[in-house]
């Protein structure tokens, strides 16, 4: 509308202070503009950033969640689908589908300048889009190959960089660097056959619109010698043209962005639907350390084989229960169900009388202590390791508990004692620190069920005397044991034996007695096919 005012009422009068009016005016109005598009975007970002902090936590628990119950699947994802969204709610992509609205009356302007420069302006739109919608159809799938890619690829370096002593020690070096980069460069290929079509499809936008607008010119310049529009109405329709192709424009530009928020919202609204909201439970009174299992049947998470069937079970306070059985047997699987990490596929696994279920994941990980095979800590210190990340850790418990794994001894040898920062670069822990101090992250907090999946698996002799020390504590708390075990030495201080095979119970009771029922088995086994041969 300036240009329009200044070339034909401005440059045909004259008059310096209409010129001098416009501008004022126009000072203004773009100042307005300036304020309303700042503010629209310091909106914007921290609608973005409340809508990330909102679904933060159900994200994060549903990632949690599903990684638990199944570990091969890459469900981190699920975290940076939510910045995707984010990303896409802040990008300027959205500022144009609030300017799209205005698009329409732009066009409706050009069209009352002359309908030849407003049908001209709506080919090109028209255009405009058709190639926006091809990009789409054409650059999805080079855009996801070029994603899974570029996973695989980041994948295998995280693996090569936590097996980085393995691959140090025994000279694989060069073959890991050769199979990671075969797989960087497969994501190279497709990140650079994705960017090839997106680039086609914005020199295109790029050229038709500069045509565009170019064709407004000329086309506008014809009608002002045919005497049928202003000089003013020419430089104004063009004008008019660039804002009003501008949000096509500018969507076709930042489709990346686009795509990475939609794929990102599809793929979060898979996982949380997967996952579910865990209901809101009523909170229990701390119970006593009474198991029950009863028909107990688990279904591994993606299997439709039972891995445990109907097995049948009970663990008094105080008493240990060592838990054996050949590789296979579920064992592991049983662990995984009593720490509430697997659910029954049928019967019930009880504590004090109530459903595991009917605790809540948060509530029973506090009544429940898990030693795993493969302990893992997290960067920070020791103590903050065995306090389970508490934000306020009770400084009494943490040594309480590493008292109790006999661990307390050890960490006071650390550089810096219980505040010694561990996996971050700073201190290397053997695999026997580890398990002590994963023992006391078991014990943090009087857990009333403790669970120990192959806890002497990376102790010595004098791990092995301290982890036994530890379950006598345990037991003599009314603490309720239960050890996976593989090797004699852990079920040293159990009272009572469960015997697993093929998932099924073939035995429970007194160790002694099982102990004597199956060597018995055993004597009769090798025995047969020597009696079998008298007879005949």
């Amino acid at each position: 509308l300036y240009m329009l005012q200044v070339y034909d009422r401005v440059l045909g009068s004259g008059s310096e202070e209409t010129l001098i009016a416009l501008s004022v005016l126009v000072v203004f109005l773009y100042g307005v503009m300036g304020v309303l598009d700042y503010t629209r975007g310091r909106i914007m970002a921290r609608v973005g950033a409340r809508f990330q902090s909102d679904l933060d936590r159900r994200v994060f628990d549903a990632v949690v969640r599903k990684s638990a119950v199944a570990p091969d699947v890459k469900t981190n994802a699920g975290l940076a689908d939510l910045e995707a969204v984010q990303r896409l709610m802040t990008s300027p992509v959205l500022m144009a589908a609030f300017d799209a609205p205005w698009t329409p009356i732009f066009f409706a302007a050009i069209f009352l300048f002359h309908p030849l420069l407003g049908w001209l302006a709506v080919s090109g739109a028209v255009v405009l889009v058709a190639i926006t919608v091809a990009n789409q159809l054409l650059s999805r799938e080079s855009q996801a190959r070029a994603g899974t890619a570029g996973q695989a690829a980041n994948a295998m370096s995280d693996q090569i960089r936590v097996e980085a002593e393995m691959v140090q020690a025994m000279g694989m070096r060069d073959a890991a660097f050769t199979r990671w980069q075969q797989a960087r460069g497969q994501a190279l290929e497709q990140q650079v056959r994705a960017t090839d079509v997106g680039g086609t499809f914005t020199a295109m936008t790029k050229t038709l619109r500069l045509f565009l607008q170019s064709a407004m010119l000329g086309l506008g310049a014809w009608l002002v010698l045919q005497n049928q529009m202003t000089p003013g109405a020419m430089i104004a329709g063009s004008i008019l043209l660039g804002r009003a192709l501008a949000p096509v424009e500018l969507a076709l530009n930042q489709w990346p962005v686009v795509q990475r928020g939609r794929a990102g919202w599809a793929n979060l609204a898979q996982l949380l639907g997967a996952v579910g909201v865990e209901p809101t439970r009523t909170t229990l009174p701390k119970p006593k350390a009474r198991l029950v299992a009863k028909v107990l049947t688990v279904v591994a998470p993606g299997e439709k084989q039972a891995a445990l069937k109907s097995v049948n079970f009970v663990v008094e306070p105080g008493q240990a229960v060592g838990i054996i059985g050949p590789s296979g047997a579920g064992k592991s699987t049983l662990a995984r169900t009593i720490t509430g990490v697997w659910q029954p596929a049928g019967g019930s696994i009880r504590l004090d009388g109530a459903a595991l279920e009917h605790y809540g994941s948060e509530t029973l990980g506090r009544h429940i202590g898990y030693l795993p095979q493969r302990v893992q800590l997290f960067d920070g210190t020791i103590a903050e390791n065995i306090a389970r990340l508490s934000p306020d850790p009770d400084d009494a418990k943490v040594v309480k508990a590493a008292k109790m794994a006999a661990a307390h001894e050890m960490i006071l040898e650390f550089p810096q004692g219980y505040d010694t920062p561990i996996r971050a670069g700073q201190i290397r822990l053997s695999g026997g620190q580890m398990q002590r101090i994963g023992l006391a992250r078991a014990l943090y907090d009087d857990p009333v069920i403790v669970v120990l999946d192959e806890p002497n698996s990376n102790l010595d002799n004098v791990g092995s005397q301290a982890l036994n020390h530890a379950i006598r504590q345990m037991k003599a708390s009314g603490r309720s044991v239960l050890i996976m075990a593989h090797r004699p030495a852990a079920i040293q201080e159990c009272d009572t034996l469960l015997v697993l095979d093929n998932g099924m119970r073939k035995a429970f009771g007194p160790k002694d007695e099982v102990l004597a029922e199956m060597v018995q088995n055993h004597r009769e086994i090798k025995q047969a096919p020597a009696h079998s041969g008298g007879v005949a």
